[in-house]
Formats: structure tokens, sequence, C-alpha cells
């Protein structure tokens, strides 16, 4: 049977993104996954050759095909253009963030983890209202940022994490916050999920618990077994899902998805590491990872499942590992490894 051609959108990205790209466009190709790719740039690249962090041909790009695999885009500290990956997502309204974190490599610290962060992607205190205040001769003497969360946008979150819960079988839902002391902002998230919980009839579907944001923290390091899926708001989001891809080896284990009404942009969560690009010592696993969500999401999920199992069996049986998993392959060799397991299953 001929598999539909399915456009998409295809950024490189920044210092790694390439590397990390062409791995994963290699074990696409072994796996003859049927997309059209239009490449395109943001971050740094697009900076040096469109002058803009963010090209008006890659929003094109996006709208057209409402599906995007995407590099590591750099962006720099204190100052210089805005987050082309927070544009991204304010431009295609790209409001959950979802983020799973599953064991691949067994003998480490924390064996079978298995739980997803569900992260509010456009709201919070991540919209960038932000300014200075400046006084006597420093310009910069006060720092002044507000975040706002709406009980549109936090319905909408809490309602993708309890239906994902529920169409993936997961038992339950943690809602992160800290009401307690930031009673408007994470409030009316708090607020939210238990009324939604009740109106909605999850309390027959699915458990629901909370848990205070710093209190989370730690038990996700004293015992991240006792949750499942996670589900807050944007910084705090940020900040556990790191914590969480630290449990099953850093995060160039780390996949994640944007996901919106319009359109989906898929990612490795790491950033574009300028230190090490050009040296093939790249990790491509968590970009490889966000390519098989990417097949689920177009409804290919036996692609999806060849992709994954692929990737353990390169791992874990033929021990094939780059540097950050304690191995000697080079991103290449850890492609072609995978690209072999592939063709032969």
């Amino acid at each position: 049977m001929t598999i539909a051609r399915i456009p998409a959108t295809l950024i490189p990205g920044d210092g790694i993104g390439p590397e990390i790209v062409d791995a994963t466009l290699a074990v696409l190709d072994a796996l003859e996954a049927p997309f059209d790719w239009d490449t395109q740039i943001a971050g740094l690249a697009g900076v040096k050759e469109a002058g803009d962090p963010l090209p008006k041909a890659t929003l094109d790009s996006i709208r057209r095909t409402r599906l995007a695999l995407k590099g590591p885009l750099e962006t720099p500290s204190g100052g210089g253009y805005r987050s082309s990956n927070v544009r991204l997502r304010e431009e295609f309204q790209l409001y959950a963030n979802l983020r799973p974190a599953l064991t691949l490599i067994p003998g480490k610290r924390y064996e079978n983890i298995n739980l997803v962060v569900v992260r509010e992607n456009i709201e919070g205190l991540y919209m960038g209202y932000e300014h200075f205040i400046p006084i006597g001769g420093d310009p910069h003497a006060v720092g002044m940022s507000t975040g706002i969360n709406t009980r549109q946008g936090c319905r909408r979150i809490l309602e993708y994490a309890f239906e994902f819960a529920i169409a993936t079988g997961r038992k339950k839902v943690t809602v992160v916050h800290k009401a307690n002391i930031m009673k408007a902002l994470t409030g009316i998230f708090l607020e939210t999920a238990r009324d939604l919980y009740i109106e909605k009839g999850y309390h027959g579907k699915v458990q629901m618990s909370e848990i205070i944001v710093d209190a989370c923290a730690m038990k996700l390091v004293l015992d991240p077994w006792q949750f499942d899926v996670l589900v807050t708001t944007n910084l705090f989001g940020d900040i556990l899902s790191d914590l969480v891809a630290g449990l099953i080896g850093g995060l160039g284990m780390a996949p994640g998805a944007n996901i919106g009404a319009d359109a989906a942009i898929f990612e490795a969560v790491h950033g574009s590491a300028p230190d090490i690009a050009g040296q093939q010592k790249a990790n491509p696993t968590a970009l490889l990872l966000a390519a098989a969500m990417m097949l689920d999401h177009v409804k290919l999920t036996d692609k999806a499942t060849r992709l994954r199992r692929a990737i353990n069996d390169t791992l874990n049986v033929d021990n094939i590992r780059t540097g950050d998993l304690g191995g000697s392959a080079s991103t290449g060799e850890f492609a072609k490894a995978l690209v072999s397991r592939v063709r032969n299953a």
C-alpha cells in the first residue's frame, strides 16, 4: 500500500543541530517515513543568513505544512534577540509542551522511569512582559517581569493533560503549582484543575493529585516512581522536565513535542551546545525520539514503534553509544548503526 506523502518543515538549527538532524534524517529515510521536507532556517542561522532569528519564509512554511521537526536554536543570554522557540510557540499557539521521560539504558541510579511532563507553553512568566526601571545612573537598577495565566489557557492545558493520560492508559495526573505563595498566578491553575476534574467527569477515569512545585522537585529525586503525568505552568514545567531528564541519562535522551490546534513542532529538549558543534560528539537520541513522537502524531505508529525498538537495540544489544552515555561512537556512527537496525528488523 502506498503511503501518502506528508509535507513537513525542517529546521536544522544551530550548533550541533545540523549534525543531529542529519543523523535523524538518515534513520527516517531508512524507515521510509513519507515526509516531504521544506528546509528553513531560524535562530542564529536565521540572523546570519536573513537578518532575522525567525524569518518570514520559515513561518510561512510552517503555516503551510502545519508540521515541523526542529534542531536546537541558539538564544543569547541576558540580551540580543528574543528566543525563537518562544516566538514559534506563540505564533502557532502551541499551548501544550509534551516531554516524556523513559529509561532506555538500565543499570543507572534510577531504573524503570516512565513519566510525562505536560507543560503549559505560551503563558506564565515566559510571555516576556519585562522591563527595567532606571535609578540614578543605573539604567538597569530594577528588573521587573509580569506573568499571566488565563482561565482559558489553564483549562486548555489541563484538559489536554487529562485526555492524554486517559488515551495512553496512564493512571494519575499530578497538578504542580505554587498556589500557597503565588495565589493568583498559579492559584488560577490549581482552581481550574479542581473544577475541570469534576466538571468533565475525569474522577471516574484517572486519579488527580496536587503538589507544590518545590516538594515535587524533592520527591522526583527521592521517589520518581510515584508520578505518572505531571501537568504544570510554563516556568515550572521547563525546570521540572530538565530534572526528569536527569533521571534517564540527561537531556540527550529527552524529546519534546509542541502541540497546538493547527500545528505541531517536534524537537530535542536540549540546547545547541556550540562548544561541541562540528565535532560529531552529539547524541542524536533526543531528536530521534522526537521524530518518533512526530510519527505517532501523523498516525504512523508502526514506524514510530520500529524507530523506538531500533534505538533500544542499538543502545542495549549492540552497545553502541555516544560519549555522553559512556560509549565512543560518533554522531554519524550511532546513526549508521541505527540505520542498520532499522533495515534488518
